[in-house]
């Protein structure tokens, strides 16, 4: 499903183009969250390629290579499944939400009113949060329904609503989607032991777990 983020006469569309991927992402969960498959992957535009697809770990940056080479047997098992293995950027403490001595971590300096905003104030704000960047994954149904419909219908009102801008805004979804869909706040598995369990690359015996 190919979401258009800046043209409403295309089949599939999202309210605004704002939030980076992260408006596509939410628009089509609430869009099929009734009828989820049992994965759904998550990708950018891009096919494939340098420098465009640079954060793609696989031969060739290519998604097409990710998508035939991903073990669904270790999504099905873990809920969530970052499609990225390589730790730079994001891990292993991308977000340190009440870090003060780095005046350029824009998106940190807005994480705590965020989380506040998107999980309540009641919800414990972690004071580290890691995860290998940027924003492609699979994921489960069971996972996704973990969040009912109108959690996500307000994660999105936020998005369209809030102030910041399309970068900082897609960034913090970009260091929380792990944490939407079950996941503990820092998952950052050793670079071999994420090739050979997600793509089932490089496998030595003792490198799986």
């Amino acid at each position: 499903m190919i979401y258009s983020v800046d043209n409403h006469t295309a089949p599939l569309h999202t309210p605004i183009n704002k939030g980076k991927e992260s408006m596509a992402y939410l628009t089509y969960v609430i869009d099929n969250y009734h009828r989820l498959p049992n994965i759904s992957i998550f990708l950018h535009a891009h096919k494939e390629g340098f420098p465009a697809a640079w954060h793609t770990d696989v031969e060739g940056y290519s998604n097409v290579a990710s998508v035939r080479l991903l073990r669904q047997d270790t999504v099905r098992a873990r809920g969530y499944v970052n499609l990225r293995c390589n730790w730079v950027p994001g891990c292993p403490d991308e977000i340190q939400p009440f870090r003060t001595t780095d005046a350029h971590r824009t998106s940190e300096h807005q994480f705590v009113a965020a989380w506040k905003a998107l999980f309540g104030p009641e919800v414990e704000v972690p004071r580290t949060i890691g995860s290998t960047c940027c924003a492609q994954f699979a994921v489960t149904r069971e996972a996704i329904q973990k969040r009912t419909l109108q959690e996500y219908q307000r994660y999105r009102q936020w998005l369209i609503e809030t102030k910041l801008d399309d970068e900082l805004s897609g960034r913090i979804f970009e260091y929380l989607w792990h944490i939407i869909f079950g996941r503990e706040a820092v998952v950052c598995p050793i670079y071999e032991v994420c090739q050979c369990d997600v793509y089932g690359l490089g496998c030595n015996e003792g490198t799986s777990r």
